[in-house]
């Protein structure tokens, strides 16, 4: 067999498996024949996620083993809880660090996976310093590039975003788990990004960075937050409000573009698709080559194999909101200002008193049914693949 025929054959076997895959995933065809993305529900979101979840699962495997049974001793039984003595403190994850072990776990609690973030990243563990139990996990990193919401807020034009992007973090991870997430603790997760504590470690971390291709000192500010919503619309971010301040702007949404819903194994196929044909983005992968690589790969061996980059359109759009850190983000943002003013920050202590008497007391006393919980559960969630219950079981890490 001649190795143009076994090129051509492999193509064939990859085109069936692309296809396969997107029709198990509800992908149908329109008048033209071309594939397109299913009609969404919330069951459909959770579908789409199906093998990205499956395979984050299987590399996690071995570290569940490992790690599993000694790190439920840091999730509240739901009978030891007293909301009304909740002392939330946030403690920055450093690599390799028992931290490190414990945010991982948690975040494999989630039935939609939770990124990793890219770029630079800030993970927190949000603890209780009342019983030593975890609360929830906060993740910043990179914003992405492109994001047609944000970037209509601000105003900006391609130069300007490139120059002050970097005053801007995304939530890639922001959630409570159980049995805080019974008692809205997402949302007294959610409001922490909006601390004093939080500016002052991005400060601390990044005040002096230099651009890895520019080479020049960028001196970030950190002025706002992004985040989207993993299943459509959120209703968490909506209308949070503490002590009179809005703490996230709903301000559009995206536009349902992305890879996620192609699965590793596809993805390492497709690639040594590419390599077979020579072409440059089976290894483009490189630093300065692009923030989304994998996005690029995938949308071209799609052209070549004539299915249409389109497919990598799934659909799915999230809700976008802009959490402003700053009184007058927009002005930094958009280089009519160049201080920034944190005025009305509060910090970490502020922010969980008002949570406490807004959300957290207040709904223990309407849904006593948290105190059933059990830290086994947790593991056994995990372990079973079993949706977990959770405020509305958004899992890229944001309780819904």
């Amino acid at each position: 067999m001649t190795k143009a025929i076994k090129i051509d054959l492999r193509e064939a076997a990859l085109r069936r498996a692309i296809r396969r895959h997107l029709r198990s995933l509800g992908f149908g065809r329109n008048s033209e024949g071309h594939l397109v993305p299913p009609d969404l529900s919330k069951e459909t979101y959770r579908r789409l996620h199906e093998g990205q979840r499956r395979g984050k699962f299987a590399k996690n495997t071995a570290f569940l083993a490992d790690h599993g049974p000694a790190l439920l001793k840091y999730i509240a039984a739901g009978e030891t809880l007293q909301p009304e003595l909740m002392r939330p403190r946030l403690e920055v994850v450093e690599p390799g660090s028992l931290g490190a072990h414990l945010f991982r776990f948690a975040s494999l609690y989630w039935r939609v996976p939770v990124s990793d973030g890219y770029g630079r990243r800030i993970r927190f563990l949000v603890w209780d310093d009342h019983n030593g139990k975890l609360i929830g996990l906060i993740g910043l990193g990179d914003p992405v590039f492109n994001l047609g919401a944000r970037d209509r807020l601000i105003g900006w034009d391609h130069k300007e975003r490139a120059q002050r992007l970097v005053n801007v973090m995304d939530a890639f991870v922001l959630g409570a788990v159980p049995p805080y997430s019974y008692l809205l603790g997402g949302k007294l997760v959610a409001c922490l990004v909006r601390t004093q504590e939080v500016v002052s470690i991005f400060r601390e971390k990044y005040a002096d960075t230099r651009g890895l291709i520019s080479k020049k000192k960028k001196d970030p500010k950190l002025v706002a937050v992004t985040t989207s919503s993993a299943l459509g619309r959120s209703s968490i971010y909506n209308r949070l409000k503490l002590g009179g301040s809005l703490y996230y702007e709903p301000i559009g949404f995206t536009q349902g573009w992305g890879h996620f819903h192609f699965p590793d194994e596809l993805f390492d196929d497709m690639r040594a698709y590419l390599l077979s044909r020579r072409d440059k983005y089976s290894t483009n992968n490189r630093f300065g080559q692009g923030p989304n690589w994998r996005f690029r790969a995938i949308r071209r061996a799609l052209d070549r194999l004539d299915l249409g980059g389109e497919v990598i359109h799934h659909g799915l759009k999230r809700e976008v909101f802009f959490c402003k850190l700053a009184d007058n983000a927009i002005e930094i943002l958009n280089g009519r200002r160049k201080r920034p003013r944190y005025s009305t920050l509060l910090t970490v202590a502020e922010v969980a008193q008002l949570a406490r008497e807004r959300w957290i007391v207040p709904r223990a006393n309407r849904n006593p049914e948290f105190r059933a919980w059990r830290p086994e559960q947790f593991l056994d969630d995990i372990m079973n693949n079993i949706e977990p219950v959770s405020e509305k079981k958004s899992a890229d890490g944001k309780s819904e």
